[in-house]
Order: C-alpha cells, then structure tokens, then sequence
C-alpha cells in the first residue's frame, strides 16, 4: 500500500533523515520506534506531505506522492494524526470533526457515527470546546477527525505522550480495534512495549 524508498530530509544543513526506505502492506499495523528525535516524526510529515525529500520516492496505493501538495495526499486516502494534536481548541468536538472531513462530499452522518461508535465519550461531549477537554480526550477527537476523511492509511505520531497508563491501554486498544475493522496503521510511538504488541497482534 505504501513504499518508501530512499529519502532524505534536511533541515536546513540538518541532515534529519538519511537513506530511510520502508513498506507497509494493507491490512498491516506498522510501527517505527525510536527515542525523541530520531527523526520519526519527520519521516510521517515527509509522507503527508509537510515536508519535502531531496531524494527518493514515496509511493502510496501505485500513485507516486512525494511532489503532491498535503491535501491531495488526504484526498488520496492518507490520514496523518500529528504530534501534540493540533485542535482548533475554540471549536466543539463536533466542529473539530467535521473539519477532518473537507475532503469528503456529502452527508457526514455515516462517518460521524463511526467515530461516535468507537469512542463514545466524544458522542457526549459532542457540543463541548476541544480546548476543555483531557489530554487523553483530545487525543481521541485527534484520530476521530483523521477517521472523518474515511482514510485507507492512518498514520500516527505518537498517540501515548502525555497520557495516563489506563488511558494509553485504551487508546492502544482502539487502534487494535480501528485495525481488526480494516484500518491500515503506521505507528509512530516511543512506548516500544505497546506499539510492539498491538503490531503483532495485527
């Protein structure tokens, strides 16, 4: 489903990620460990399409990608949940997820109900400000409004920081279930022990 093959990333003179090839094959949960500033995050951006490889190539589902602007890669069925979250914290849960829907025409009844399914306690809070809400419930709305694009590949960067240990076993368990559904998943995660057991349970 997704082939990278060779790339290069630079910040400025950094030279942040050297020679980096992977796959991942549909169906599978594939997981990159590494300590902080490993360059796992950059390798995700590179994919999605915030950053830019001076090498290489990324292949997503027989398309090439790595010159497409990161909304079309969206478009193209790749969901990128980021780092830290990123909520429009002025806005309800609700709005939040309708936002990670842009791409999509037509009726959000469907794919709001997905998410809703799989994590309820964003059904309750539907009217509530992002900004209001836990640090482990902020990171649900995060991967419901990546689910909202309805995306073959979901990539995400590091769904356990900041999280209480019940909390990160939850979030684990639907990524296990998004997985077990069709999702196809790469990881990003520095809890090797969790990220290496949901991957060999996939």
């Amino acid at each position: 489903m997704l082939k990278v093959n060779g790339i290069n990333v630079y910040y400025d003179a950094i030279h942040a990620i050297k020679d980096v090839s992977l796959a991942v094959n549909a169906g599978e949960i594939v997981t990159l460990i590494g300590a902080n500033g490993a360059g796992k995050s950059t390798i995700l951006k590179t994919i999605s399409g915030l950053l830019r490889s001076k090498t290489g190539d990324i292949t997503f589902l027989d398309e090439r990608i790595h010159h497409m602007p990161a909304h079309k890669i969206v478009q193209h069925g790749l969901a990128h949940v980021p780092e830290g979250r990123r909520m429009f914290m002025q806005m309800t849960v609700q709005e939040n997820l309708e936002m990670g829907a842009y791409v999509r025409s037509g009726s959000l009844e469907a794919p709001l109900e997905r998410v809703y399914k799989h994590f309820p306690r964003l059904s309750e809070r539907r009217k509530q400000l992002a900004g209001t809400l836990s640090g482990g419930e902020q990171q649900m709305l995060a991967i419901g409004r990546a689910l909202m694009s309805e995306p073959k590949l979901l990539m995400l960067d590091e769904p356990s920081m900041g999280l209480a240990p019940i909390l990160v076993e939850q979030i684990f368990e639907i990524i296990a279930n998004l997985n077990k559904e069709g999702a196809t998943i790469l990881l990003v995660e520095q809890n090797a022990s969790m990220a290496l057991s949901v991957a060999a349970g996939a």
